[in-house]
């Protein structure tokens, strides 16, 4: 992984083999980024997505193994206990077009990913969903 600072904007390569989730949650403890917008797009070959059933309060998960476009990464950077909390969805594209997407979980880069991450000032933590039920980790202005 490189990148670059301009201002607020950090501008992102992550490289072959390399895992999206892992360098973009030390790219936020390295530049200490508390709340950020994320967006980008590139090529992997292994892709472990889901699909979140608020009645079940579980993940249906979907991995893919196969060159892939990544088409599509969107999402955000907050902290959960101090951590970098990354919450990224994604579409990708098989060879004959077929799209995928959903929450990602793990990303190998088969090619390269290009990344935008646009700092914000301020801080917003996560916590656990306990007044409607779905047991997601929500936004907490607190």
């Amino acid at each position: 992984m490189e990148y670059r600072r301009f201002g607020q904007q950090l501008v992102v390569r992550i490289d072959r083999g390399e895992e999206l989730m892992t360098e973009l949650r030390t790219l936020c403890g390295r530049e200490r980024i508390r709340l950020a917008a994320v967006s980008g797009l590139g090529a992997a070959d292994y892709v472990d997505m889901g699909l979140y059933d608020v009645e079940k309060q579980e993940y249906q998960g979907i991995t893919l193994e196969q060159p892939l476009e990544i088409t599509s990464l969107t999402g955000s950077v907050t902290e959960e206990d101090g951590k970098p909390y990354l919450h990224l969805h994604i579409n990708v594209a098989d060879a004959s077009g077929r799209a995928y997407g959903g929450h990602l979980r793990e990303c190998r880069i088969g090619g390269t990913c290009e990344l935008f991450l646009t700092e914000a000032a301020g801080h917003v933590s996560r916590r656990a969903d306990w007044f409607s039920g779905t047991g997601l980790k929500l936004y907490d202005f607190s």
